[in-house]
C-alpha cells in the first residue's frame, strides 16, 4: 500500500522563501486577476503567493532562485517606470536565459505614438532593431508573431520622424495563399489590397490614420506590390519587403538591387510558409546562401520563444515545428531500389 504523502527526501528539497516588496511592485505583480503571478508560476515552476506586499516563493531550490531573480528584475523595471504585464515576465525570462540584462532589452523604445510604446520584448528582437540601426540591409527570418514586420515599421516611422529618410516604402509579393487574384472584384490595386492590408494595419498602429492618408497622397509613404519596384532606384528611403518567402530568387535580386543612396532595407519572412508552386524555390531561402557573408547585410533568425502574440500561438508554432521534424524522414527521397531483373 502506497502513501499519498511526499517522501521526506522530496520535502527536504522544497524551499520556501519570503520577499518583502515595495507597494508599487506588489501592485504590478498582482495586476489584473493575478495574471502576472500566474505567468510567473507558469514560467518558473514555483508556487507564488502574494499577500499584501509579502511574496512567498515555494518549490525546488533552483526554481525559487530563478523566481527571485525575475521578481528582483521586475522591481528594477517598476522603479524605472515600466508597466508590468504577463508578456514582461516572458521577456525577462528570455533575457535571463541568454545572460542579457532585461532592462537593456525592454528599455530600448524605438517608437512612441500616443499610448503605443514599441520596444523589443525578446533578446532576438533587440538584436534585430540593433541590426537595423547598424546595417544597410537586415533580414528578419522566423515564424509568425515574432514582431518582424511590427518592429520594422516602427523603425521606419521613427526614421521618417527624425528626417533620416524622406519616405517609407512597404511592399509584398502578391502571391495567392490558396486564393486566386483574378476572382477578386475591382481593378488591379483593389485585387492586391488584401495582400497589402497587414502593412496598412501596422502603419495605422504607428501613425495617425489621417497622417497616413496625407503621406500616401504626397508619396511620403508608398505601399505597393513587389512588381511595382522593377526599374526603380530608391534613394533616401526606408524600404520594407514583407512576406519575402514568396519571392522567387529573381524577384529577390531585383528588389535588393533597387537600393539607392542613404536608404535602408528590411526583408522579413517565414521560410516555413512558402506559397510558391512546389517546383519554385523561395528567394528568401536562396538569398541566405548568396549573401550570408556580405558586409553591411545581417540575418537575424527568430524562433518559437520569440513569439509575442497570445501564448497559444507560441504553442502552435512549436507543434508545427515538431510535426515537420517528424515528417522530415518521410519527405526525403527514397534511395533507388536495386535492379532485380539482373541475375
Amino acid at each position: 500500500m502506497t502513501s499519498s504523502r511526499r517522501s521526506p527526501s522530496l520535502e527536504a528539497q522544497r524551499v520556501k522563501r519570503r520577499l518583502e516588496l515595495d507597494n508599487a511592485v506588489a501592485a504590478e505583480l498582482a495586476g489584473t486577476q493575478d495574471a502576472v503571478l500566474r505567468t510567473l508560476e507558469e514560467h518558473l515552476q514555483a508556487d507564488v503567493f502574494l499577500r499584501g506586499n509579502l511574496l512567498t516563493l515555494e518549490g525546488d531550490a533552483a526554481a525559487v532562485d530563478a523566481a527571485e531573480q525575475v521578481v528582483r528584475e521586475v522591481a528594477d523595471l517598476v522603479a524605472r517606470g515600466h508597466e508590468i504585464g504577463p508578456g514582461t515576465i516572458h521577456a525577462i525570462q528570455n533575457a535571463l536565459d541568454r545572460a542579457e540584462s532585461p532592462s537593456r532589452v525592454l528599455e530600448d523604445v524605438v517608437w512612441r505614438h500616443r499610448s503605443t510604446k514599441v520596444a523589443p520584448k525578446t533578446v532576438n528582437q533587440k538584436r534585430y532593431v540593433d541590426s537595423i540601426r547598424r546595417n544597410t540591409i537586415t533580414f528578419g527570418i522566423g515564424p509568425a508573431g515574432t514582431g518582424k514586420t511590427w518592429l520594422a515599421v516602427a523603425m521606419a516611422a521613427a526614421a521618417l520622424h527624425r528626417r533620416e529618410v524622406n519616405r517609407i516604402i512597404l511592399t509584398r509579393p502578391a502571391v495567392e495563399a490558396g486564393e486566386r487574384l483574378g476572382f477578386l472584384p475591382g481593378d488591379l490595386m483593389a485585387k492586391v489590397d488584401p495582400y497589402l492590408r497587414p502593412l496598412f494595419d501596422a502603419l495605422h498602429d504607428m501613425i495617425d490614420p489621417e497622417r497616413v492618408s496625407q503621406h500616401l497622397e504626397r508619396g511620403v509613404i508608398e505601399v505597393a506590390p513587389l512588381a511595382f519596384m522593377r526599374g526603380r532606384t530608391l534613394n533616401d528611403s526606408f524600404i520594407i519587403l514583407d512576406e519575402a518567402q514568396n519571392t522567387t530568387p529573381e524577384q529577390m535580386k531585383m528588389f535588393l538591387t533597387r537600393l539607392g543612396f542613404n536608404s535602408k532595407m528590411v526583408v522579413t519572412g517565414d521560410v516555413t510558409q512558402v506559397d510558391l508552386p512546389d517546383d519554385q524555390r523561395s528567394g528568401l531561402v536562396s538569398v541566405v546562401e548568396v549573401l550570408d557573408d556580405v558586409e553591411g547585410i545581417e540575418f537575424i533568425r527568430f524562433a518559437g520563444e520569440d513569439v509575442v502574440r497570445h501564448r497559444l500561438v507560441q504553442r502552435i508554432v512549436a507543434a508545427y515545428a515538431e510535426h515537420q521534424q517528424r515528417l522530415a524522414p518521410e519527405l526525403r527521397a527514397a534511395p533507388p531500389r536495386p535492379d532485380r531483373r539482373r541475375a
